[in-house]
C-alpha cells in the first residue's frame, strides 16, 4: 500500500498529519529537492506540495512528470494561490483526453 506525503511550510502542511499523511515541513529547496527525491524511491504513491515550495524546485519536479508514481500534486499554501496547480491539472486532463475539457478547444 503506497502512502501520501505532504510538503510545504510548516504553517501551510501541519493539518495533513491529522489525515494520517505524512508531512515534510520545508523552506529550503535544496532540502526540498533531496526529500523528493528520497519519497519518490520509496513507498509513496502519492505526493502533495505547496505551490510556493513547487516553484523553488520546479526542475526536480520536472523529472516525474512522465512517471507513473509517485503523483506530484500542487496545492495552494497559507500564502495564497499561484494557480499553478489548476495548472498542472488542467494540462494532466487535456493530455490524457485529448481536449481542453473547460473551453472545448
Amino acid at each position: 500500500m503506497y502512502k501520501i506525503a505532504v510538503m510545504g511550510d510548516y504553517d501551510s502542511i501541519y493539518g495533513f498529519s491529522a489525515l494520517g499523511m505524512d508531512t515534510f515541513p520545508l523552506t529550503d529547496a535544496e532540502e526540498a529537492a533531496k526529500t523528493l527525491r528520497r519519497l519518490a524511491n520509496s513507498e509513496y504513491g502519492i505526493v502533495y506540495i505547496t505551490e510556493q515550495l513547487a516553484d523553488m524546485i520546479s526542475r526536480e519536479i520536472q523529472k516525474y512528470n512522465e512517471k507513473l508514481l509517485p503523483a506530484i500534486i500542487l496545492i495552494p499554501g497559507l500564502m495564497g494561490n499561484t494557480g499553478n496547480g489548476v495548472k498542472n491539472v488542467k494540462k494532466s486532463v487535456e493530455q490524457a483526453v485529448g481536449a481542453d475539457i473547460l473551453f472545448g478547444n
